[in-house]
């Protein structure tokens, strides 16, 4: 007997099969590139591929088979969710610092799945090998399919296995903490952040916490109402359909990830750069025309006084001035990835003055700072006849947005009007 699938081991089949190939495929480019991020992600992929997988054997007939099948299943930690909670941090960690390395201080999280994975080898080469195996001793339980270790490791296993109920949402609270200073991050760094908020990963673990906690649940139940199997089933169902989800949102991740500066650390301080001489940028001043875009006959109070620019110290007013004039004449705020890092190596600067200079002397973020210039040039051509076949998505693109979902969520943030809005006249 290899397999002996019925209705309900072939309807998990589809959730274990593409799980396996996604992590192992995942593994096999984090060996050749050495990208953390993808190690990780197997990871978290491939821990529900194995929860689920161990259902479909079992559903499939494999602890009833009384053989070498029974006990393979016996002595595989099919279930290792207390590696997810450090698996999300790490991974979210590395998804957010193209230079992060599983350091060995890193390795300390992921300590009570590997006792558990300790524990089930200790297990399997106590009974397996020198029980039976040397001394020749028949495996006493499960009709001769399970030895004595392995039934002490389920006494071991009930405890070990409710941790997850405190590992997982701790974990998340770290993972959401971080989040919220690393959006501050992609503000003060990047023009156009939308693809690297990883929102759907965001979910995607907040979802995970739920599943954990309807497991809790369901544990409570089955002690109460005594749960079979097919009971059993739907959650493994829920937690293969959730193997789809990761895949998808995992995988885009990665890529925007890599294709992208990211050096987010969540403990680093704030860089102060005051003292950086600016170094030849007293040369000339910006014309009158060339100051920071405010709409203040459109734009709501708030937004307004974010907008108009602040005190700046006079050792940086040439370089606010250059930057307005760069900004006014040059126009990279028509390049939709432009990154505060580009910005400075354009005005002979580095990125913390810049960001100091951006911050204090215009009032602005980083990305609210550019965009601004480019829902100025929205609102211009949206007024403008000679634009008046343009689509909403084409003059975002010509604006310097990169996509109309971008376009929308900005040029309401700084106008209160969504660009559907505007009246616009006939070409």
């Amino acid at each position: 007997m290899f397999f002996q699938f019925g209705l309900r081991s072939a309807l998990l089949l589809p959730f274990v099969v593409p799980g396996a190939v996604a992590t192992l495929w995942l593994l096999g480019r984090a060996l050749r590139r050495g990208a953390v991020a993808d190690a990780l992600l197997a990871l978290l992929i491939g821990l529900p591929t194995l929860s689920v997988a161990q259902w479909m054997l079992g559903y499939a007939g494999w602890y009833d088979s009384h053989d070498g099948y029974s006990t393979f299943m016996f002595y595989v930690p099919w279930q290792l969710n207390l590696l997810l909670g450090p698996g999300y941090y790490l991974y979210f960690r590395s998804l957010t610092n193209q230079e992060f390395q599983l350091r060995p201080r890193a390795w300390w999280h992921f300590l009570p799945g590997l006792l558990k994975v300790g524990l089930f080898g200790a297990a399997a080469a106590y009974d397996l090998l020198w029980f039976h195996g040397v001394r020749g001793q028949p495996l006493p339980a499960h009709f001769g399919t399970k030895g004595p270790a392995a039934e002490l490791l389920d006494a071991l296993n009930a405890p070990l296995a409710y941790l997850i109920f405190v590992l997982l949402p701790t974990y998340t609270w770290w993972v959401l903490v971080d989040y919220r200073r690393y959006r501050r991050y992609l503000d003060d760094n990047f023009s156009d952040a939308e693809r690297l908020r990883f929102a759907g990963l965001r979910q995607l673990l907040l979802i995970q916490v739920l599943t954990q906690v309807l497991s809790l649940l369901f544990t409570i139940m089955d002690a109460v109402l005594d749960f079979g199997y097919a009971e059993a089933w739907y959650y493994f169902a829920l937690r293969g359909l959730f193997i789809y989800g990761l895949i998808a949102v995992g995988i885009q991740a990665n890529y925007a990830a890599a294709t992208s500066p990211l050096r987010f650390e969540p403990g680093a301080p704030v860089r102060e750069a005051a003292e950086e001489p600016v170094g030849g940028l007293n040369s000339r001043k910006a014309p009158a025309a060339a100051v920071a875009p405010v709409f203040s006959d459109v734009m709501p109070p708030a937004a307004a006084r974010r907008a108009a620019p602040a005190t700046l110290a006079p050792e940086l007013l040439p370089l606010r001035d250059k930057l307005l004039d760069l900004m006014q004449t040059a126009q990279p705020w028509l390049e939709p990835e432009l990154t505060l890092t580009e910005l400075a190596q354009r005005l002979r600067t580095n990125s913390a003055l810049l960001s100091k200079v951006i911050n204090a002397g215009c009032g602005q973020n980083f990305n609210d700072f550019v965009n601004t210039y480019r829902v100025q040039e929205a609102q211009r051509k949206l007024a403008d006849p000679r634009f008046g076949h343009y689509s909403l998505v084409g003059v975002a693109l010509e604006s310097g947005f990169n996509s109309k979902s971008t376009f929308n969520r900005v040029f309401k943030k700084l106008l209160g009007q969504a660009p559907s809005e505007v009246a616009r006249p006939k070409s």
